[in-house]
């Protein structure tokens, strides 16, 4: 071939390859390259379960306040709790959660290290949080965490992401807060199935964790293991 008509030839198989190769650059590849460090999918919200289990959810938050007489209620009546602990609240007395966590049903969760606003944190913070609640729970009790509560029930878009990246299959907020605080006591609601209750280790747990327990049965529910209800 002439070099002329072969120059022009090299011209036109090239004019045909660029714009596939500047899609690809634009788009991405479909599949992620072996060994590709990919940004976890987030976990999903939960406030609700739907199921038609006559089932509710008990979960306590934080742990700074241990009461022999709440901690009682809770194995006596085996109650399957969601635990929500922070590290630095059974850093200083961690059998009391050792006793409830091996004699009964219940579980620890996670609720941070420092319960921050993890709103206002990068990635790298809220991983620290996160993973660093995980980590704490693992060597103190054996157990990770699969279940994430942000404190006070606020979290965005890194928040799901950076759960699941810490071994959480779902980010829980609650239906229902029947915690007391102070003078105050919240109304008791009738409660429906799946429906998920949110207390606090302080000091009116018991009484609290006793009117919880008179609704759910007063509705025909029964405390359920929540890690097992809420879907992956």
């Amino acid at each position: 071939m002439p070099r002329l008509r072969l120059r022009h030839a090299v011209r036109a198989a090239l004019a045909a390859v660029v714009p596939l190769a500047l899609l690809g650059a634009v788009t991405g590849p479909a599949h992620a390259a072996p060994g590709a460090a990919a940004w976890p999918a987030p976990v999903p919200v939960v406030s609700h379960i739907e199921t038609t289990d006559p089932v509710v959810f008990i979960t306590i938050d934080d742990g700074w306040f241990h009461d022999p007489a709440a901690a009682k209620l809770l194995l006596d009546r085996r109650v399957p709790a969601s635990l929500f602990l922070l590290p630095g609240a059974y850093s200083y007395d961690s059998g009391y959660f050792h006793t409830l966590l091996n004699q009964g049903p219940s579980r620890v969760e996670n609720h941070t290290v420092n319960h921050p606003d993890l709103t206002t944190l990068d990635a790298a913070g809220q991983k620290a949080e996160l993973c660093g609640a995980r980590d704490q729970h693992l060597a103190q009790f054996g157990d990770g965490p699969r279940l994430l509560r942000p404190p006070y029930g606020v979290y965005d878009a890194t928040t799901r992401a950076t759960a699941r990246a810490c071994g959480a299959k779902a980010l829980v907020t609650w239906t229902y807060d029947l915690t007391t605080w102070g003078q105050w006591t919240p109304p008791t609601p009738v409660l429906k199935a799946g429906d998920i209750i949110l207390l606090h280790f302080n000091e009116t747990l018991e009484q609290d964790l006793t009117r919880a327990l008179a609704a759910a049965e007063a509705a025909g529910l029964r405390p359920a293991p929540l890690r097992e209800y809420v879907p992956e």
